[in-house]
């Protein structure tokens, strides 16, 4: 099961229906004869993080094992015992927040970051699915009802607008405050007035609202006519006056740190916000056509354009600048980001990057391995590909997971990346690699001991 499916969790269930809490109990202990048949039941592993701590559970199954920051959730030992079949974790900057199957939450790591969630505890039934701000939590009840926990300031405390918080549909989050979109089209924020928690001056604007967007202080919503409506910090594009009048017939709205990027239904772009940020786009305005899709760094956008081209534009230093390698983005399919780089995953399967060399903008060193790339994760600063062939190749920052090397030799099958601030974290063989910053969760060595200790060995 392990070496075929890349699965460790597994439970035994005999003919009868008797689930082997011991999988390495004798046949006799556990009443079965020769010729009697056991079903192996794979849990697929899942993987979550926090900025500097990682979190791998089975889905549905019991137990949650973390490693990493013990400030940023690296340690849950007073939780474990009420991790029982998890079914979704989210997380802030520093805290976890499991979903278990009856609708109840448990949380762990930093207490100013959601990680302690006892004063709403009684609260937190039918819980239906849980965002995250920076330091503070969100969930929506099946009722339609919100329950926040965490920094105050910053989302942890939306008693200001409790009774308007029904029929919720979704919860959109800035840095330090949340967007609930309710059932009628309108919209409640809380949490800092300063950077988005506060939409009274426009609150009779916001109605049919399809979707919210945020930068790090303000919120973009797209109404059902294809207008948008800001609110937030002028200094996070929380101001789209100077753009109002272009921003028509809009279907999509990215976001920098501080600023936004719209496509408009005949696929061309309108940016506002920060200039050194990506809010100015004059530049390659005439460029922008046939847009399909928008990718962010911190401080620059990128845009694939229908015919698999690229245009870039904001800070040169953070990815605003791709003219050195725009001659071979063609045929691109995605575009990934790093805080300062971009990588541009093509057809054919290579990889071409840009932006701040030592943050991934600069894959030469590895350039000859991105063959058959299918998917590209990244942390802050570095980037990691998963080729056809389940092997890795990473690059960027050493410190944030640039560097594989010291695992690069049991990096095989991989079934998928989670990436962390500062670390990776790999699904290989069955077993759970990390990579990057030791003491922000890219060292994984005693995990796997972990894992046997609470699941069992998988059979095979």
């Amino acid at each position: 099961v392990k070496k075929t499916f890349g699965l460790f969790l597994v439970k035994l269930v005999t003919a009868k229906g008797r689930v082997l809490l011991d999988q390495l109990e004798t046949l006799k202990i556990a009443g079965l004869q020769d010729g009697d048949c056991l079903t192996a039941l794979s849990l697929q592993a899942t993987l979550a993080a926090t900025e500097q701590a990682f979190a791998v559970w089975g889905l549905g199954g019991d137990g949650i094992i973390t490693w990493g920051s013990p400030t940023a959730g690296g340690d849950s030992p007073f939780v474990t015992h009420q991790l029982r079949s998890v079914q979704h974790v989210q997380t802030t900057r520093g805290a976890f927040a499991a979903t278990l199957a009856d609708g109840s939450v448990v949380t762990w790591g930093n207490p100013t970051s959601g990680g302690d969630s006892s004063a709403v505890q009684d609260r937190l039934k039918n819980v239906q699915q849980i965002q995250a701000a920076n330091l503070a939590f969100a969930a929506i009840l099946a009722d339609g009802s919100v329950v926040t926990w965490g920094n105050r300031i910053s989302g942890g405390d939306c008693s200001a607008v409790q009774d308007r918080l029904i029929n919720v549909n979704q919860v959109q989050a800035a840095n330090a405050a949340f967007a609930a979109i309710l059932a009628d089209g309108s919209v409640v924020s809380w949490g800092n007035p300063e950077v988005g928690g506060d939409n009274s001056a426009v609150q009779d604007q916001l109605k049919s609202v399809q979707q919210v967007q945020a930068t790090d202080g303000a919120f973009a919503a797209i109404l059902a006519n294809g207008s948008v409506v800001t609110w937030g910090s002028s200094r996070f594009a929380g101001d789209s006056s100077a753009v109002r009048h272009r921003l028509v017939n809009v279907t999509h709205v990215q976001a920098t740190t501080r600023a936004f990027a719209a496509i408009l239904a005949d696929g061309s772009v309108v940016a506002w916000g920060g200039a050194e940020a990506g809010g100015d786009s004059s530049s390659v305005e005439d460029q922008l056509n046939d847009v399909r899709q928008i990718q962010a760094t911190s401080l620059a956008f990128a845009a694939i354009l229908a015919d698999g081209t690229v245009i870039a534009w904001g800070n040169p230093s953070a990815g605003g600048d791709c003219s050195a390698v725009r001659d071979r983005l063609t045929n691109v399919q995605q575009v990934q980001a790093t805080y300062w780089a971009f990588a541009a995953l093509l057809a054919d399967g290579s990889v071409i990057t840009w932006g701040n060399p030592q943050n991934g903008g600069d894959s030469a060193c590895v350039q000859d391995r991105l063959t058959n790339v299918k998917q590209i994760h990244a942390t802050r600063t570095a980037f990691a590909a998963i080729l056809a062939d389940g092997s890795v190749v990473s690059w960027g920052d050493p410190a944030a997971g640039g560097d594989s090397s010291a695992v690069q030799d049991r990096l095989k099958h991989v079934q998928q990346i989670q990436a962390a601030s500062f670390a990776f974290t790999a699904i290989s063989d069955g077993s759970v690699l990390s990579w990057g910053r030791s003491a922000a969760g890219g060292d994984s060595d005693e995990v796997q001991k972990r894992i046997m200790d609470l699941w069992g060995p998988a059979p095979g």
